[in-house]
């Protein structure tokens, strides 16, 4: 298996679409920075009697949709890349089994978007918490140990989203289908479940991976009880079951179609 899991970091490092994923996840940086000077002018303009009401959104919160859908496209490349070229006949040939390629692709695809998700919220974090310096915007009135669920399961929310890149790159074998497949789950399916009636729209949205950041974290769509909000450890079992239904998916196309 070692030699199966160095191959494929060897072919997702060699692919140039794996560094502008990554680049365009780590944009989120540089917008964060960009953010947080801009709203800092603000409060910078506004009376000292009305600063105490100032409120911003966290970069780490407002960028997120650019991570996850840059390291899901990651994950969709990881594999309809070898589609495209044909090299997946070579590597099916090279490995023996096909669940055992394709574990080892999600292993490699997991762990590094893993530690580009964290690198990039860290690196975004600090750089908001000292250019917003001494200014209290909101944002930066908790500590890191307050910030620190979001944090973690903000991370791990772009790793699922790269896994769900993964299976549906692999069920469609197109990276056009792929990427509009991630798109559909991500910002379409939301706004379709914002159309449905009460209370059924907050409990899909629940259910959707666009909400399950702030519910793993405690920060709930809706304080009023029974309206279908999962509490964190239900959040967290959902997200995880999502990668664990994209691998599945995966597993299965691969299996039942040729190369």
């Amino acid at each position: 298996m070692t030699g199966v899991l160095s191959s494929e970091w060897l072919k997702l490092r060699s692919l140039r679409s794996t560094y502008y994923a990554i680049g365009a996840a780590a944009l989120m940086t540089v917008l964060g920075a960009g953010w947080v000077h801009y709203v800092g002018t603000i409060w910078d303009g506004r009376a000292p009697e009305t600063r105490a009401a100032f409120q911003a959104a966290a970069p780490t919160e407002g960028f997120l949709p650019l991570v996850q859908l840059s390291l899901a496209v990651l994950g969709v490349l990881a594999i309809t890349s070898e589609y495209a070229t044909s090299m997946i006949r070579a590597s099916l040939a090279a490995v023996p089994g096909r669940e055992r390629f394709l574990l080892a692709k999600v292993a490699v695809v997991t762990a590094v978007t893993l530690v580009a998700a964290y690198a990039i919220l860290l690196a975004t974090y600090a750089a908001g918490r000292i250019i917003a310096g001494d200014r209290p915007m909101g944002f930066n009135t908790g500590s890191l140990a307050d910030d620190l669920p979001m944090l973690l399961a903000s991370g791990l929310s772009a790793t699922v989203l790269a896994l769900i890149g993964l299976g549906l790159g692999t069920a469609t074998r197109s990276t056009a289908g792929g990427i509009g497949s991630v798109v559909a789950v991500l910002f379409v399916l939301p706004g379709i479940a914002n159309y449905l009636p009460s209370p059924w729209n907050t409990r899909v949205s629940s259910l959707l991976p666009s909400s399950l950041v702030s519910e793993i974290a405690d920060r709930r769509l809706s304080s009023r009880l029974g309206d279908g909000v999962l509490p964190p450890t239900a959040a967290l079992a959902v997200l995880l079951g999502y990668a664990v239904v994209a691998v599945t998916v995966a597993v299965i196309a691969i299996r039942r179609r040729d190369a």
